[in-house]
C-alpha cells in the first residue's frame, strides 16, 4: 500500500452548464493505492475549487469541494508464461497499462457527478423576474400590472377616466 499526495492542475471543461472546475486550477489529491489480487484499488479524496452561478439570480458563486473516489484498475489478461493476451475489446473496466494507471477519468467523473444541478446562493434566493428581469430580492415588492389578453375586448367599456 501506498499513500500519496499530489496537486495537479485540472484538465480541460470538468463540469455542467452552470458549475465548473476551472481549467489549470489546483486539484488536491490524497490517494491511497493497495495492490489486490485483481490490479491496484485506488482510493482517496480530490480538493478543488469550483465556480459557478446561482440557477435563480445568476449571481457568480466560489466554494471549495471535496470529491471521494475509488476504483479498482485491474490487471491486463496473462497467459501462463506471464505474456500479456490480447483481450476482446469492449471491456470498459480501467486497466494497469505498463505500470501506470490514469486517475483522469476517475476524478472527471467523480468531480462532475458531484456538482450540484441548480447551485443557489442561498436557500431563500428570489431570483429574477420573468418579465424584466429585475433581481427581486433588491425589490421585495416587485411586481408588474398585467392584464390578462383574453379580456381585452372588455377594457374598451371602461369609463376613459379608469384607463
Amino acid at each position: 500500500m501506498v499513500t500519496v499526495r499530489r496537486t495537479v492542475p485540472a484538465p480541460g471543461f470538468m463540469g455542467i452548464a452552470v458549475a465548473r472546475v476551472p481549467e489549470g486550477s489546483p486539484i488536491e489529491l490524497d490517494a491511497r493505492l493497495e495492490s489486490v489480487l485483481e490490479g491496484v484499488l485506488v482510493t482517496g479524496v480530490a480538493s478543488m475549487g469550483v465556480e459557478a452561478e446561482c440557477a435563480r439570480c445568476l449571481d457568480p458563486l466560489q466554494w471549495v469541494q471535496d470529491v471521494d473516489f475509488s476504483e479498482l484498475f485491474v490487471y491486463p489478461a496473462t497467459d501462463a508464461r506471464g505474456a500479456v493476451v490480447e483481450e476482446p475489446a469492449g471491456d470498459d473496466e480501467p486497466m494497469v497499462v505498463d505500470d501506470c494507471i490514469d486517475l483522469e477519468p476517475l476524478l472527471r467523473d467523480a468531480i462532475v457527478l458531484s456538482l450540484p444541478m441548480a447551485p443557489v446562493c442561498r436557500e431563500d434566493c428570489a431570483g429574477l423576474c420573468p418579465q424584466c428581469g429585475a433581481r427581486l430580492d433588491d425589490d421585495p415588492g416587485h411586481g408588474h400590472q398585467t392584464t390578462d389578453p383574453r379580456w381585452s375586448a372588455l377594457a374598451g367599456l371602461l369609463d376613459p377616466d379608469q384607463q
